[in-house]
């Protein structure tokens, strides 16, 4: 195992998250100024700005781990890292440029292929997540930290599904039923990682989509609180990928979801 001191480095990354989150604020308040990126999707000044402050951070504390980051990636580049760190500074630029609340920050520090500390705030909503190892899961909101762990908080009887879509697939929706879905709501941004990591929702599943950095710290998070993560064919979700690419995934808040 490596020796690198995790809850140093994810305690040491929060003040960074606040005011990578106040800048992405206030940027947008001031106008952003948008481009599109190869794949169609769009980019702010916001999304650049935000990668600098926590990639000049995450160098200050971890200078011998490399950093892959959404906005810097040679995607025709083939990855051969098994220790480092994914950023994607700023999860849904869509709702980030609507001005909507749910856009998210996120750092994950990759070790042996396995997600060993994430940070995720949602600066609209003056949340930071971040964690560091099992057990070690934590919402830091209104100078309050509270410990996660996945606690239900649905209702005695239902299930709670999150999705990525208003209208899932067949296969999800089926999947879901399995494990007694009563119900779902669509939520965008790895803010959904979140509201299972405390408790809010029991169940998340999704076919292979996006990359590695759009859900690398959420999986820390939710992991670390006590949730299951497997893929819909419950094989072992791991990182490293050469192409970074995700796999299915499948995230439980635990093995019984009445519980």
């Amino acid at each position: 195992m490596n020796n690198y001191n995790l809850k140093f480095i994810a305690e040491n990354l929060i003040e960074t998250f606040k005011e990578a989150g106040n800048a992405s604020i206030d940027l947008y308040k001031k106008g952003l100024k948008i481009e599109i990126k190869k794949d169609g999707s769009p980019v702010s000044n916001g999304d650049i700005h935000v990668n600098e402050m926590i990639s000049n951070k995450i160098r200050e504390l971890t200078p011998d781990i490399p950093i892959v980051s959404e906005e810097t990636v040679d995607l025709n580049k083939i990855n051969t890292f098994k220790n480092f760190w994914l950023i994607d500074p700023i999860d849904g630029t869509k709702l980030y440029i609507a001005g909507k609340d749910t856009y998210t920050l996120n750092a994950a520090l990759i070790l042996n292929y396995k997600p060993a500390v994430g940070l995720l705030s949602a600066p609209k909503m003056n949340q930071i997540f971040y964690s560091y190892g099992m057990n070690e899961s934590y919402l830091l909101e209104k100078n309050i930290i509270k410990k996660l762990s996945c606690e239900k908080k649905t209702p005695k009887n239902e299930i709670i599904a999150v999705t990525s879509s208003l209208n899932p697939s067949e296969e999800i929706l089926k999947k879901l039923k399995e494990y007694g879905m009563t119900s779902f709501k669509n939520m965008s941004s790895s803010y959904k990682f979140c509201v299972i990591a405390t408790g809010e929702f029991d169940i998340y599943a999704a076919r292979e989509r996006a990359y590695e950095w759009d859900y690398a710290a959420g999986h820390a998070i939710v992991e670390h609180a006590g949730a299951i993560i497997t893929t819909l064919e419950n094989k072992s979700f791991q990182y490293g990928k050469k192409d970074y690419k995700n796999l299915s995934l499948l995230i439980r808040r635990a093995k019984k979801l009445n519980d």
